[in-house]
């Protein structure tokens, strides 16, 4: 049997140019002779996902993945060795031989590539059925009516299904395709095979992400509406499946890597109205809900994901449900609310375009969309509204990845229901049955990395500083050890202090004296990934920040317990009381200071 010769290998594996191959589906940034990027195969913030161009190979220092141009193209695309070299020798532009000398390829089971050329075929006359029949033009009345361009929907290539049911099947029969082959085909009903599954309906084409059409949407336009679907699409195929597809992401790829974020929406109509508004960067998950699938295709490049599902009771649960997800994966999530219409198209028909920019623009953060419709949901004018609401709250700031988020979201919900920070605090600390668990890739790589660390605000402060020992002095004019609730952290800070009064503050010091050997490793990640190359002054002002106000609370709680134990009988407890009460104050007005 004839299999792709070692030449053609070595000539694609020459020509291909990692970086651009893979950054198509990473974010990379250029740090000495290695590009970096978060991982494609497990969720991070920090980068730890490298491409040597001069060594041809990709590695991630996080999940240990790792292989060259080849093996990369079959992991992301889920295609065996051979599709993988066929897909790079197409974008080399190299011709394969095989080890017989034949430029012609072994024999191999094509029925998927098959497929997507009938539905592209498929896609291109139900286009014409929309734009030249008699029979397809009250739908192109109405979605002409709805404000989609002419230049648009030539854009998404929108068509038309004829009402025959049976003259698709007929069609193709003349074409010489098989029964045995249209039966695979997912466009004819099981049960009725000689009946088109989709007929007498405005089409979508779906495609994937190199612009082929994999599947369809059919949206019902007239009949009668209670014994048939709005919106009908196609089922999980060979070369479709749902979770892994977003509809549009192939126009809106570019302006997602470009824009650093992505919109989300529910229905094609919604998506196409986002592009005719040069919102480029809109896709829309396909008659599903949102998956975590679709937001790693996306999640390479786009930093902040915007919402836009309906305000009804099912679209906010949607959002609800992907804010948690987007949240988990460490994403910054914004939530996208339309005035003036139900949806995007109806807003860009009757209002224009700038309304629905604008729109975008004044998104809000998911944390304020949250308590907005929780405050609608309960009655947070009495504490069982409060508790409830509070208890529903907790599940956001438990899908937050780090310790400041979390410290910020439960101020931000002890001002938004007028609650003490102390009791919203106490309960979020005591709740059960609300807390995530970690998953197990998580808690096996948290656990063999480094056993026992706590990594919280305090030692994200600490290692900030260790990154960049300059910032010393800014912590060590406002802390002390004894500040510290975190060992690790209190530990490196005593450290640091201690190269600091040597006149030897820095890197390797800080390392030659730190003899706990998973510190040592915890610090060498940091370091190496860059953790905290950027905004390093603000994470170490944050912590700081953080740990004040720990520092604060803890006395302000250990001076309520005195005065609650401390009767006024005498004149000395009256004076201890008074002085109590004082510091109590001050305290209180540190903490409702803004920063």
């Amino acid at each position: 049997m004839a299999t792709i010769s070692q030449e053609s290998k070595d000539a694609i594996l020459s020509a291909a140019d990692m970086v651009s191959i893979v950054g198509e589906y990473v974010s990379l940034e250029q740090k000495g002779n290695i590009w970096w990027g978060c991982c494609p195969f497990h969720h991070e913030k920090t980068p730890s996902f490298s491409v040597t161009p001069e060594k041809r190979l990709y590695y991630c220092f996080g999940c240990h993945s790792g292989g060259d141009i080849i093996k990369f193209v079959m992991e992301m695309e889920k295609i065996k060795y051979p599709e993988a070299i066929e897909l790079l020798a197409r974008k080399t532009g190299i011709e394969i031989k095989y080890t017989d000398g034949s430029p012609v390829p072994q024999k191999r089971d094509d029925t998927k590539e098959q497929i997507i050329s009938l539905y592209n075929r498929v896609a291109d006359m139900f286009h014409y059925g929309l734009l030249n029949t008699e029979s397809g033009k009250f739908a192109l009345e109405y979605i002409l009516k709805r404000g989609i361009s002419m230049e648009t929907i030539e854009k998404f290539k929108i068509g038309y299904s004829p009402a025959d049911r049976k003259w698709l099947k007929s069609f193709l029969k003349s074409k010489n395709y098989s029964d045995e082959f249209l039966a695979k085909t997912g466009l004819f009903s099981s049960r009725y095979p000689d009946f088109a599954f989709f007929s007498d309906r405005l089409m979508f084409p779906v495609f994937d992400k190199f612009g082929q059409c994999v599947a369809f949407g059919g949206r019902f336009l007239r009949g009668d509406a209670s014994k048939s679907p709005k919106y009908l699409n196609s089922g999980e195929l060979i070369q479709y499946q749902k979770r892994e597809t977003l509809y549009a992401y192939n126009f809106a790829k570019q302006a997602i890597r470009e824009e650093k974020k992505v919109i989300f929406c529910e229905g094609y109509m919604d998506c196409i109205a986002y592009h005719q508004c040069g919102i480029n960067y809109a896709v829309a998950s396909c008659g599903t809900a949102l998956t975590e699938d679709q937001v790693k295709l996306v999640s390479g490049h786009a930093k902040t994901i915007l919402l836009s599902f309906d305000s009804d009771g099912a679209g906010q649960n949607a959002t609800w449900k992907a804010i948690l997800m987007c949240r988990r994966m460490d994403l910054t999530v914004k939530v996208i609310r339309l005035r003036g219409g139900k949806d995007p198209a109806e807003i860009m028909l009757n209002l224009g375009k700038e309304t629905l920019i604008n729109d975008v623009n004044c998104a809000i953060l998911d944390s304020d969309y949250l308590l907005s419709t929780l405050a609608q949901k309960y009655p947070v004018d009495t504490p069982e509204g409060k508790s409830k609401a509070a208890l529903d709250f907790f599940l956001y700031i438990d899908a937050l990845q780090t310790e400041i988020q979390k410290e910020s979201c439960l101020e931000q919900l002890s001002h938004a229901f007028n609650i003490t920070p102390e009791a919203v605090r106490r309960d979020f600390a005591n709740r059960t049955g609300n807390v995530r668990p970690a998953s197990a890739r998580e808690e096996a790589r948290d656990v063999s990395k480094f056993p026992q660390i706590k990594k919280d605000a305090e030692l994200r402060a600490v290692l900030a500083v260790v990154s960049d020992t300059n910032q010393f002095s800014l912590m060590k004019d406002q802390l002390t050890e004894e500040d510290f609730d975190n060992k690790t952290a209190k530990y490196l800070f005593s450290i640091l202090k201690g190269c600091s009064q040597k006149g030897e503050l820095n890197l390797n010091e800080v390392l030659g004296q730190c003899e706990d050997e998973n510190v040592q490793r915890l610090i060498a990640d940091s370091i190496a990934f860059g953790e905290f190359s950027e905004n390093t002054v603000q994470t170490v002002n944050d912590g700081i920040q953080f740990i004040k106000r720990n520092g604060l609370e803890k006395r302000r709680n250990s001076i309520l317990e005195q005065i609650k134990n401390t009767p006024p009988v005498t004149q000395e407890n009256q004076v201890l009381l008074t002085k109590l009460l004082a510091e109590k104050m001050d305290i209180d007005k540190k903490l409702n200071k803004k920063d």
